[in-house]
């Protein structure tokens, strides 16, 4: 088992990120090949399958030249959720796919949403969760109105995951986590939202565990007759790939949007959360942000400059200096606002502000938008973890993983993996294949540990007037986000 081999792939909002491992979780290959987001008209954000399943094809390509293909003991696939392609029975493409800063279907949403009353809510999933924009059902009833045509001709609709898995080994499955509020607390679909869309219940692929095999690899494909492991979402993965697999334990994923999640055996039903089915012992409350390392990209995009240089200017700027207020919804609030017209502002500007007040402002501004996340999960989960376990492209940056660790009031401990979701991807893979007999006993052996972040109590006082700042702000400027946001599609713009 010396030689042995672990794959991870994790179809992500911006790239495919895919990482080759031994036994021991250490690092002995990776690729990231990114991909475009196309945004056709106002609330519309799209991706090309084919980019998503090309780059998979790719990453298995460039594996195979470094080890022999029985050498891989198995292969685990995670992706961004509340992403949605439409198929025919073939598999193919319809449309590009509606990836989950998609906002075309919030009408849609709405009318499904007032027609639930909370005790349902309650019964499905444990939570009063909404159905929001990027809600599946929501998405089907939209294609249902707006295209039939192409909704007639639909025959499945499918996570990134389960896409690119269906064209690695012909196998059509998905499991009941990554199905976000389409499934019960016992994992099950819910018959009784699914028949508010006609033929959704039909479209949707059947589900199995995380830990099971799919199906082996294609013989025309890299590593052929490998197998492959059903797999889960995006948060699921990087909570394991953060070594997070015990009870009171909790998490923090930064990408393209903040994720945070506690793990606790206690439900107290709380507005904003996501309480997941109950799977391996584990129940996860958890939420997404909308615009995590979104934000650090678009701060990017109109400076001219690179994350490394925008860390460096946070870094830079004097705690004594004046700090703008940055609320970070530049595209919409998931968790656990649930806004989508919520809009990014920023407060308290004046001309002795440079570049550097801006960058720590906008870095401030995500912390701050994680921390209304944390309390809402301390609260439905019925506890505080003094420390989280951290990981993903976002805590690459000093400077932000400090001014994170103050603004929360807890310690952040980050995972040697670069990217926490192909190692949460891989450890499945390990457990579905018998590598390792548990996801606990994967993970106590995959995971280690490289820096850990004390919050700085000298500035506790100041962190709190911030984030008193900060959801007076996003109460006060709601109304003229959502007057905005009508004006803009009234007039098409």
């Amino acid at each position: 088992m010396k030689d042995d081999y672990l794959i991870g792939i994790d179809v992500g909002t911006t790239a495919v990120k895919a990482a080759l491992f031994d036994l021991d979780g250490t690092l002995h290959d990776a690729c990231h090949r990114p991909y475009p987001t196309h945004r056709p008209i106002p609330s519309h954000v799209e991706q090309s399958p084919n980019d998503w399943t090309d780059a998979v094809h790719a990453a298995l390509l460039r594996f195979a030249d470094r080890v022999p293909s029985e050498a891989v003991r198995g292969i685990g696939l995670t992706s961004q959720v509340n992403t949605h392609v439409f198929v025919d029975a073939a598999g193919t493409p319809l449309a590009p796919a509606i990836v989950w800063q998609d906002g075309r279907s919030g009408d849609a949403a709405a009318t499904l949403d007032a027609g639930i009353v909370d005790a349902d809510r309650l019964t499905w999933w444990g939570a009063p969760l909404p159905i929001d924009a990027s809600h599946a059902l929501a998405r089907m009833r939209w294609m249902s109105e707006h295209e039939p045509a192409l909704w007639a001709r639909t025959a499945h609709v499918l996570l990134p995951k389960d896409h690119c898995l269906r064209a690695l080994t012909g196998e059509l499955v998905s499991d009941p986590l990554s199905n976000i509020g389409l499934v019960d607390r016992a994992s099950r679909h819910v018959d009784a939202l699914l028949e508010r869309v006609p033929g959704a219940a039909g479209r949707l692929p059947p589900l199995a565990d995380m830990t099971a095999v799919a199906g082996q690899v294609r013989a025309d494909l890299p590593f052929a007759g490998t197998p492959v492991a059903v797999g889960t979402m995006d948060a699921w993965a990087g909570l394991f790939g953060c070594g997070v697999t015990e009870e009171g334990r909790g998490m923090y994923l930064s990408g393209t949007s903040e994720i945070l999640g506690v793990l606790s055996s206690t439900v107290n039903p709380t507005p904003g959360v996501l309480v997941m089915p109950p799977s391996h012992g584990m129940t996860l409350h958890v939420g997404p942000t909308q615009s995590g390392g979104a934000s650090q990209l678009w701060f990017c995009r109109l400076f001219g400059t690179t994350p490394e240089e925008m860390g460096r200017l946070a870094a830079a700027h004097d705690p004594a200096d004046p700090l703008p207020l940055f609320l970070p919804h530049l595209q919409g609030e998931r968790a656990p606002l649930w806004d989508a017209a919520a809009r990014g502002v920023f407060l308290g500007l004046d001309a002795s502000m440079e570049r550097s007040a801006l960058a720590r402002s906008v870095y401030e501004g995500v912390a701050l938008s994680a921390r209304c996340l944390l309390e809402s999960l301390q609260l439905s989960a019925g506890m505080s973890p003094g420390a989280l376990q951290a990981g993903g492209g976002g805590f690459r940056t000093d400077a932000w993983n400090a001014l994170r660790a103050d603004t929360l009031g807890v310690t952040l401990h980050r995972s040697a993996a670069t990217d926490p979701g192909t190692l949460g991807a891989a450890g499945l893979a390990a457990v579905a294949t018998g590598v390792h007999a548990s996801v606990s006993d994967a993970f106590a052996r995959l995971v280690h540990v490289d820096r850990s972040w004390e919050p700085d109590r000298s500035r506790a006082a100041w962190h709190e007037d911030r984030y008193a700042l900060y959801r007076d702000s996003f109460a006060a400027t709601r109304d003229i986000s959502h007057r905005l946001v009508d004006g803009a599609r009234a007039t098409g713009n």
